[in-house]
């Protein structure tokens, strides 16, 4: 079977939010994705899709000859019926018609949208999860139900005895827990009080922390505010997967607007969002049964940025500043211990 091929090379967010699409087409057959070498590790087990073919983007710039290699693979593979754009460049366009796709179906917004045979509407009021499913449906379709926008991964057995290993080294193995995720791409993404929210929680609740070695920094500071052995430090050591069983384990996660919230919704986990310089209506809140999203309402210069730069552009970052450790604490709370439906 020919199947269809789904090209989503963008952010790891992104990624995680288009396995809903993939789950629609598979539905309907065969499916293969081409991503990022990172984008494909979260995608791994994953039984809607066939196979996943990896594309360093970053060493492609300018390299004619390896996006070459990259099409001549994927024709080489098997010819497509179709090709789903979920990411929207020139060259991502370029790339499914090269690989001989009869039809290309991408966003009426994205810059390689001349090199569609169907352009859908970029819906900007809502959940890009939906925005991405919707590629795969005709504009009278019915709206999509929760659970069929709901991003899902996979980890595996191996993720799973990872993390059995890290909580009985950190001596968490019966302990309640509350994932915190101080870190992000962007840089006024950060919330600022991650220390001290961790250390009003610590009486209730050993804390993970959830990060690449990047994150190594941050997760000193929140570990120096601790208590020893209240502390799970997940960040720098894990597969991606084996991240997501992680966050999959605890009570809830306190994440900034970032993959983990994402990897959150996934797994189901109750989830409270920091949304400094960005906000939820971009379509990319969380989608957990439980959640809520922390944000200052009040400042006329939010948002100020699609992602988030790294500066403040006014210089004052009051949108993250003054979301205090007392405010999302109690939201934490709400999320937490819902109230009981009458």
């Amino acid at each position: 079977m020919r199947g269809a091929l789904v090209i989503q090379t963008s952010f790891l967010g992104d990624v995680i939010l288009t396995t809903p699409l993939i789950a629609e087409l598979a539905k309907r057959g065969p499916v293969d994705v081409l991503a990022t070498p990172q984008g494909a590790a979260v995608l791994a087990n994953n039984p809607n899709i066939r196979s996943v073919i990896p594309y360093d983007k970053r060493g492609t710039y300018g390299s004619t000859l390896t996006l070459w290699q990259t099409i001549r693979e994927l024709r080489a593979r098997r010819p497509y019926e179709v090709a789903y754009l979920a990411q929207g460049s020139f060259r991502s366009g370029l790339i499914a018609m090269m690989t001989g796709a009869k039809e290309r179906i991408g966003f009426a917004s994205s810059a390689g949208r001349v090199l569609y045979t169907t352009q859908r509407p970029y819906r900007p009021e809502r959940h890009h999860a939906e925005r991405l499913w919707s590629l795969s449906m005709s504009e009278c379709a019915d709206p999509p139900t929760p659970e069929q926008i709901r991003p899902r991964v996979y980890p595996s057995d191996a993720d799973r005895r990872a993390i059995d290993l890290l909580l009985r080294r950190d001596g968490a193995t019966d302990e309640p827990f509350v994932a915190l995720a101080p870190g992000s791409a962007w840089g006024t993404k950060r919330w600022p009080y991650y220390a001290e929210l961790a250390k009003r929680l610590s009486d209730d609740f050993m804390i993970a922390i959830i990060g690449s070695k990047a994150d190594a920094q941050i997760a000193e500071e929140i570990i120096s505010e601790l208590p020893s052995g209240r502390v799970i430090n997940g960040t720098g050591g894990l597969p991606l997967l084996a991240s997501a069983e992680l966050i999959g384990r605890a009570q809830a996660i306190v994440t900034n607007d970032s993959a983990p919230q994402h990897l959150a919704s996934a797994m189901g986990t109750p989830t409270l969002t920091i949304f400094g310089p960005t906000v939820p209506e971009f379509g990319f809140g969380p989608l957990s049964e439980r959640h809520a999203v922390a944000g200052t309402k009040e400042l006329s210069c939010r948002p100020c940025h699609r992602h988030g730069p790294e500066r403040c552009p006014l210089g004052h970052w009051r949108c993250m500043r003054e979301l205090g450790p007392e405010h999302v604490a109690s939201l934490l709370d709400e999320v937490l211990n819902p109230p009981v439906p009458v």
